[in-house]
């Protein structure tokens, strides 16, 4: 291994270890909460270094969200291949990421925060391309699975990919999110039993789109 290339894994070692110690705090604090100076702590380095590798704890909250989002790729992209029809692969993706949210709550709730604030073009600036890219993927996962349901006759040919992967994506994280936040107020104040909701909204959702005229 030469100078150059030691160089650079020891900089990604760094770098990740920055990530991990950040990590540790925001999901314990909150992003709000928590201070660069308690993150050059955790990592053990001093807060000069932790700024050449991050200008700002939104850029390290940004990070964590890219972990998040490679995770759920893996989730999804898994998913799709099970399945046949576009129909099956769009609610096989569905269920992918009502079990990535059970497996990592922490990730879920930073994307979740992260998406609800205006930080993304800034934070953006100081991520490599390629890991950004990840987030398109996992959407353009859904919107070729809608699309493969057009055309397979499995979904209506009504549907507009694009649209609806943003209303899938929209109505299926804010259920979750509610079942989260909620859940015990809703089934003590409305007898609503959050077990059930998110399934019976994949399964509305379902009756929606399904091209109920085939065959």
């Amino acid at each position: 291994m030469g100078i150059t290339e030691r160089k650079e894994r020891e900089k990604m070692r760094r770098r990740n270890d920055i990530i991990d110690a950040a990590e540790k705090i925001f999901f314990a604090k909150g992003l709000a909460a928590s201070t660069m100076d308690e993150i050059a702590e955790a990592a053990e380095l001093s807060k000069g270094t932790l700024y050449l590798y991050f200008k700002s704890k939104e850029d390290l909250y940004f990070a964590i969200n890219i972990r998040g989002l490679k995770i759920l790729f893996e989730f999804f992209e898994s998913a799709v291949t099970s399945a046949s029809t576009g129909f099956e692969k769009v609610f096989a993706i569905g269920e992918a990421y009502v079990r990535f949210y059970r497996e990592y709550p922490d990730y879920f709730m930073a994307l979740v925060y992260y998406e609800s604030k205006d930080m993304n073009a800034a934070a953006a600036e100081n991520v490599k391309s390629d890991e950004f890219d990840h987030g398109h993927d996992v959407q353009y996962l859904l919107v070729d699975a809608l699309h493969q349901g057009v055309k397979d006759g499995s979904i209506r040919p009504d549907i507009d990919p694009r649209r609806m992967s943003i209303a899938l994506w929209g109505m299926s994280t804010g259920i979750i999110h509610l079942s989260r936040t909620k859940g015990e107020h809703l089934k003590h104040k409305h007898n609503v039993p959050m077990d059930d909701i998110v399934p019976y909204t994949l399964n509305f959702l379902k009756q929606c789109i399904a091209n109920h005229t085939k065959g």
